[in-house]
């Protein structure tokens, strides 16, 4: 049996324009065959289906390639590690996914979670117990005591239930690598800076570049991905040079690091939304406000934002992820603004962010040829949506306007069932003290139009 789908205008993700009045055909794999004109389209044979989304504009299903499933929408770092059991955080995440894949995102990334978290959410989903979004699963980030998530003072160490793994030295590093591959990731992830700084308050790369040369051809060597967080020049001309997959962030990136990057084939996902929520939404009374936080965090981002663009120019893909799982970037609603802000403020046109968060990201992800596209031989993960995001970005985070989502031709139906927020993640201290879901902004606006807005 096959599916035909009437589209009203169809976005393949392969170019900028969206075809009018086409036809989308899949088969009982949920595996497109055929996508153009009606004119041209097989034959419908009796007992084939026809979904009808001819007042729709449909596109690939959408990736975010940095989403925390192990988090919880935490509000401070003791809140991701110790006061949650990994049996909890487990089915917190699947609950999580699956308010992300209602938001249209088909597939994502988990890069660096607890024990094996992501992992067994991407094999429960994987053997149908869930519908959830793909995910592409990596352990517990690899980091030193220079490095992001060892965040605890050395009386206490890293903790087992922790994100980060920390390791002393480059054997215990590779034997690390080693173990997350047996049990099955698809990416390893390496803090490649966090804490330590110069004195004229440059970021010290948390390994030495043997160290992470060692650690990254190990990791390619076992047939897998290496993804960093590396915000600081250094730890981004590391992982250049050492041919990491994918950096996270590299605000201080500089013409070397773009060098390699271009030399080594590195991409680079910026990571725009979490900052600029950060800066957008923390308010006065919070502690992260009285740190300091928001008017650092605005300072990173706009020195990123400069050099984001001067990469893009040279031709570093630029790929979608928005640091979701933390309270203020809550799964399934802020996803969408990473697109917006790639047009805001990175200069994208709204077709080249759409190709971002799809066919450009899908180049990352695992069994990425399968996805981010719709044409032959590509699986039919698809969102149908009431507006056309080419008009109007802004239109992907309207959920009322997005009206199914499809993973392998399966149309997925999530209720939107609400949860006590401090049930679930609200245990330790706090940086945050609300959860900013777009309803709870829209309400913030009305109390306090100082609120910055998210247009």
């Amino acid at each position: 049996m096959k599916t035909f789908v009437r589209c009203g205008q169809l976005f393949t993700g392969r170019e900028d324009a969206a075809r009018a009045g086409e036809i989308m055909v899949f088969d009982e794999r949920g595996m497109i065959t055929y996508a153009g004109t009606e004119v041209a389209a097989p034959r419908r044979a009796r007992g084939d289906r026809v979904l009808d989304h001819t007042r729709s504009f449909v596109m690939p299903g959408l990736i975010d390639v940095h989403t925390h499933l192990a988090y919880g929408n935490a509000k401070s770092e003791e809140d991701i590690d110790l006061y949650s059991p990994l049996e909890f955080r487990t089915l917190r995440g699947m609950f999580f996914a699956q308010k992300v894949a209602a938001a249209g995102f088909t597939a994502l990334c988990s890069p660096g979670d607890a024990g094996q978290i992501s992992l067994s959410i991407r094999n429960a989903i994987r053997a149908g117990l869930f519908d959830g979004p793909r995910v592409m699963a990596a352990g517990r980030y690899l980091t030193t005591h220079q490095g992001l998530t060892d965040w605890y003072p050395t009386w206490i160490g890293a903790p087992e239930t922790s994100i980060g793994k920390l390791v002393t030295n480059i054997s215990e590093a590779v034997e690390e690598i080693r173990r997350q591959v047996k049990d099955g990731v698809d990416c390893i992830k390496i803090a490649l800076d966090g804490i330590q700084r110069r004195d004229n308050g440059e970021l010290i790369a948390a390994f030495t570049q043997e160290e992470t040369d060692v650690m990254v051809r190990e990791t390619h060597r076992l047939g897998k991905k290496a993804v960093a967080h590396a915000r600081g020049r250094e730890a981004t001309l590391y992982a250049a040079r050492s041919g990491v997959d994918l950096i996270f962030h590299a605000n201080h990136l500089d013409d070397e690091c773009i060098a390699a990057m271009l030399k080594t084939g590195s991409m680079l996902s910026p990571t725009l939304t979490h900052p600029r929520n950060t800066i957008d939404f923390t308010q006065p009374h919070e502690p992260a406000y009285l740190k300091g936080r928001p008017e650092h965090t605005l300072r990173e981002y706009e020195l990123g934002c400069a050099n984001w663009k001067k990469a893009r120019a040279a031709g570093v893909p630029m790929l979608t992820g928005t640091d979701t799982g933390f309270a203020v970037t809550p799964y399934g609603e802020w996803n969408a603004r990473e697109l917006e802000l790639f047009v805001e403020d990175l200069g994208f046109t709204p077709a080249a962010a759409l190709r971002a968060a799809t066919e450009v990201n899908a180049r990352f992800m695992t069994e990425g040829g399968q996805i981010g596209a719709l044409e032959p031989g590509r699986a039919a993960d698809f969102i149908a949506l009431g507006a056309s995001p080419l008009a109007d970005i802004g239109a992907l985070q309207d959920k009322s306007r997005l009206q199914a989502v499809y993973i392998a031709g399966k149309e997925i139906s999530i209720p939107d069932r609400p949860y006590d927020p401090r049930q679930v993640t609200d245990f330790a201290l706090s940086n945050w003290t609300d959860l900013y879901t777009q309803a709870r902004v829209a309400e913030l606006r009305q109390q306090r139009p100082q609120l910055a807005a998210a247009e």
